[in-house]
């Protein structure tokens, strides 16, 4: 195993460069979806949080079965290739849209792309790295990816002003990245010979058994944090109801995506060494306070400060619980068992994001973040009795 900066394997840093690239590019696109949606298009914000929440759920689904092929091929890399390359393809369709269904139709395969990548993409990378150093090479992935998440924004923001405002100008930019990302992807990142125990071997209904109780904890775990918060599409409107103008409301995302960078490596090195339980603890007491925040703000610091403590939260929180499904379940099942975790977590922010859809359109965005706080402060309660233990 040949190891890059920090001790890390090289491929651990190589994913997080095609994270960081694929990232910029779909960020970009995120950026400015929402209010191109509601402004350009002329769709609410219900309907923006049914695409969202429809979109991810989408690439939740995907992934189990995606997760489950790589386990029953014995190959992880193929899959990855082909979802990014998928996601990329889909990139070049937003700026060309003219309508709602067009940029839905591409939404929807961008995310069966992140669908088809992300499960054998987790498993790959805990494959390559020893369960002493996932934390740490989780966190690592999710910082790179939230560099990326912080780019896409801030080229959003700068092309906004130096194009006039020109929204599908500034979506072509998206094009750049996401082809670097691929060409990283297909030559810098290589498979273990022997990646998977099951090759060959079908997903069977008994699996879920042989998964075990520890792991359905963590999943559940999973779908109770999700269901504490919605899609970050929410907090662009929330920065444009503030006074934030069209080119600037991006850097909401910018800020969020700064935040989560700086938090998530650190959290991972931390969750290598301490109590998880503490470690989720804390992010869902950043994320009660964040969402109190965005409610009583009504001003633009007011709103970016909130967006900062939700990227804290999702820095604190993300890649530890990825570490914990690396660690509960069978090695032979990895790519299965990401991809069940990733569905029931897609499932529940499908259902958050449609619910903080409808209480923006019939409450106002402060009863919607108030909610979120509410769910948020639920999931800390209940964490008293989540107890995560790893495969011996």
């Amino acid at each position: 195993m040949i190891s890059g900066r920090g001790g890390l394997p090289a491929g651990v840093w190589a994913l997080g460069i095609v994270s960081l690239c694929m990232d910029a590019s779909s960020e970009l696109v995120h950026a400015l979806l929402p209010l191109y949606v509601t402004g350009v298009l002329g769709a609410g914000a219900a309907t923006l949080g049914l695409l969202e929440g429809i979109a991810e759920a989408t690439a939740a689904i995907v992934k189990v079965f995606s997760g489950a092929i790589s386990d029953y091929v014995g190959r992880r890399k193929p899959l990855v290739l082909f979802g990014y390359a998928l996601a990329a393809l889909t990139k070049p369709v937003f700026p060309l849209a003219n309508s709602l269904a067009l940029v839905f139709t591409a939404r929807f395969i961008d995310r069966v792309g992140k669908g088809l990548r992300g499960a054998p993409r987790d498993a790959l990378l805990a494959e390559i790295t020893t369960p002493e150093q996932r934390g740490a090479a989780f966190g690592l992935r999710q910082s790179l990816d939230s560099v990326g998440a912080f780019i896409g924004p801030l080229l959003a923001v700068g092309l906004m002003l130096l194009l006039a405002n020109d929204v599908r100008a500034v979506l072509w930019a998206a094009v750049v990245p996401a082809a670097l990302a691929v060409a990283v992807l297909a030559f810098g990142v290589r498979e273990p010979a022997a990646t998977t125990q099951a090759i060959g071997r079908r997903l069977q209904w008994r699996d879920v058994h042989v998964l075990g109780r520890a792991y359905w904890a963590v999943v559940a775990g999973g779908a109770v944090f999700t269901l504490a918060r919605f899609s970050e599409a929410f907090l662009i409107l929330q920065g444009a109801a503030q006074g934030m103008s069209l080119a600037l409301a991006p850097l909401v995302m910018v800020v969020m995506s700064a935040a989560y960078a700086l938090c998530a490596y650190p959290a991972g090195l931390w969750s290598d060494r301490g109590d998880t339980r503490t470690i989720l603890g804390c992010g869902l007491g950043v994320l009660v306070v964040a969402d109190v925040v965005l409610a009583v703000s009504n001003t633009p610091a007011g709103v970016m400060l909130g967006t900062a403590l939700w990227g804290m939260h999702m820095g604190l929180t993300q890649g530890l619980l990825s570490k914990l499904v690396a660690d509960a379940a069978p090695p032979r099942l990895l790519g299965t068992a990401f991809g069940l975790f990733h569905l029931v977590s897609g499932v529940a922010l499908l259902f958050a994001s449609v619910i903080a859809g409808l209480l923006w359109e019939t409450r106002g965005a402060a009863v919607t973040f108030l909610a979120g706080a509410c769910f948020a402060a639920v999931a800390a309660l209940l964490l008293t009795f989540f107890h995560p233990k790893p495969v011996p």
